[in-house]
C-alpha cells in the first residue's frame, strides 16, 4: 500500500494545484520573454544568447516582483493551503528585513519555475495519451495536423498507450516528490529563524506575564469591593427600618465600590482584549485615604498612620503598595469580620514599609497555608525585590512589606 500511497494521498492533489498556480503565475513573466527575446535577437546575433540573456531578465524580473508584499502575502496562502501548512505560526505580510525578503523571493521563484515544468508536463502527458490511445486501431498517432507519426497495428502497438499511462503514474509520484522538496523549501525560507522565534517566546512571555499581572489587579480590586458590598448589604438589610440613615450609607457604600470594581473591569478587559480603555484606574498610596474610608463603611475600624510622603514613591511601587494594602484589608474583613485594623505607611527616603495587623476573630479560619491573595503579595512584592512575612503573631494577623526604591534598587 505504501508503494501506491502517493496515488491516493490528498496532499498529491494539492501540491498539483500549487504548481498549476506557479504555473499560471510563470504566464505573464514568459510572454515578457516572448517580447524580450525578439528585440534582443539584432543585438545578440544568435536565438541563443538571445534567449538566455532574456531568461536572466526574466529571472529578475519575477525576483523584483516577489518583494511586493501582496506576492509574499499569496505565496504564503498557496504554501499554507496546498502544502499543509509547513510554517504554522507564521504571519505572511510585509516583510521587515531584507534577509526575509530574499528567502520569500528564493520560495516564489522556485515557485515559478517548478510550476511552469510541471504545468507544461501535465498538459502534454495527458494530451498525448488520449492521442496514443487510438494508435492500435488506426496505426498513427496524429500529434499535429501534419506528418502523424505511423505505428503497427494492433497488438504491436499496443504498448504505446500503456507507455503514456504510465508516464502518467510517474508524474503524479513526482508531482508528490516535488511537493514534498518544496514544502521542506518553505520550511527552510519561510520559516521563522532563531532569533525571530526568541523574539516571538520574548514577547509572549511579556504577554502571559502581564496576563497574571492583570488577574492579580482583578483580583484584588474586586475581591475587596465584593467584600464590601457583602457586609455592606448585610449591614443594610438588618437595618432597613431601624436606622434609615445608616441603612442610606450603606447603599452609598455599595454603589461606591461596585462603581470602582466596575472601572477596574473595563479597564482589565479593556487590555485583555487589547484595545484602548477609556479608563486607566492607576490607584496608588496617594488615594490610601478612600480605600481605608470605604473600609470603614463596610464596618471595620481602621486606623492608618502615614509618615513621609507617599506622593515621591514611584508610580510602580505606589500602585503595587495600593493593591498590598487592599487585599490585606479584604482578608481582614473576610476572614475576621468587624475587627480593628491598623495599618502604618512608611515612605522613607529609599525604603517603603508597609504594615497591617488585624485581631484574627472568633470564627476566623485558619490561614497558615495562604491563598490566592496572599500569593499574589508575595508575587508583587517578589517583582519589586521586597520582602513579606505574613502570619499569626500575638492573637493577630500580621503582614509586613519591606520595598527598596531610590538609590537602594
Amino acid at each position: 500500500m505504501r508503494l501506491f500511497g502517493p496515488l491516493v494521498d490528498r496532499a498529491t492533489y494539492r501540491r498539483w494545484v500549487y504548481f498549476i498556480l506557479g504555473g499560471a503565475l510563470s504566464v505573464p513573466y514568459l510572454l515578457f520573454a516572448a517580447i524580450v527575446v525578439p528585440s534582443l535577437l539584432p543585438l545578440v546575433v544568435t536565438m541563443g544568447r538571445g534567449i538566455v540573456i532574456a531568461m536572466i531578465t526574466v529571472v529578475l524580473v519575477v525576483i523584483a516582483s516577489s518583494f511586493l508584499p501582496a506576492v509574499r502575502v499569496l505565496e504564503g496562502a498557496a504554501v499554507r493551503e496546498l502544502l499543509d501548512d509547513p510554517v504554522p505560526g507564521v504571519t505572511f505580510g510585509p516583510a521587515g528585513s531584507w534577509p526575509v525578503r530574499l528567502r520569500s523571493s528564493a520560495m516564489f521563484l522556485l515557485h515559478v519555475a517548478t510550476g511552469c515544468v510541471v504545468s507544461l508536463v501535465s498538459l502534454l502527458v495527458p494530451v498525448a495519451f488520449g492521442f496514443s490511445v487510438a494508435a492500435p486501431f488506426t496505426g498513427r498517432i496524429a500529434l499535429s495536423t501534419e506528418d502523424p507519426i505511423t505505428v503497427p497495428k494492433g497488438w504491436a502497438s499496443a504498448w504505446i498507450p500503456a507507455a503514456f499511462l504510465l508516464g502518467l503514474v510517474a508524474l503524479a509520484y513526482a508531482v508528490w516528490i516535488a511537493g514534498a522538496l518544496l514544502t521542506r523549501c518553505a520550511k527552510s525560507l519561510l520559516g521563522i529563524s532563531a532569533a525571530e522565534r526568541i523574539a516571538q517566546l520574548e514577547k509572549r512571555t511579556e504577554q502571559l506575564a502581564e496576563r497574571n499581572r492583570l488577574a492579580r489587579e482583578l483580583h484584588d480590586s474586586v475581591g475587596h469591593a465584593l467584600s464590601v458590598v457583602t457586609i455592606q448589604a448585610g449591614a443594610a438589610r438588618r437595618t432597613l427600618r431601624s436606622d434609615p440613615e445608616f441603612t442610606e450609607q450603606a447603599l452609598t457604600a455599595i454603589e461606591d465600590s461596585a462603581r470602582a470594581a466596575l472601572d477596574d473591569l473595563d479597564h482589565v478587559l479593556g487590555l485583555l482584549r487589547e484595545e484602548a480603555s477609556s479608563r486607566a484606574p492607576q490607584s496608588g498610596l496617594t488615594e490610601l485615604s478612600a480605600l481605608v474610608e470605604a473600609t470603614r463603611l463596610a464596618g471595620a475600624e481602621v486606623t492608618a498612620e502615614v509618615r513621609g510622603d507617599p506622593a515621591s514613591v514611584p508610580p510602580v511601587v505606589s500602585r503595587e503598595a495600593y493593591r498590598i494594602l487592599q487585599e490585606c484589608l479584604t482578608n481582614a474583613l473576610r476572614h475576621a469580620g468587624k475587627v480593628p485594623v491598623t495599618v502604618h505607611v512608611e515612605a522613607e527616603a529609599e525604603l517603603l514599609r508597609l504594615r497591617v495587623a488585624n485581631p484574627l476573630g472568633t470564627a476566623a479560619p485558619s490561614r497558615d497555608g495562604g491563598g490566592r491573595g496572599l500569593r499574589g503579595m508575595t508575587e508583587r512584592v517578589e517583582v519589586l525585590g521586597g520582602t513579606i512575612t505574613a502570619g499569626r503573631a500575638d492573637g493577630c494577623w500580621k503582614v509586613e512589606v519591606a520595598v527598596p526604591w531610590g538609590k537602594r534598587r
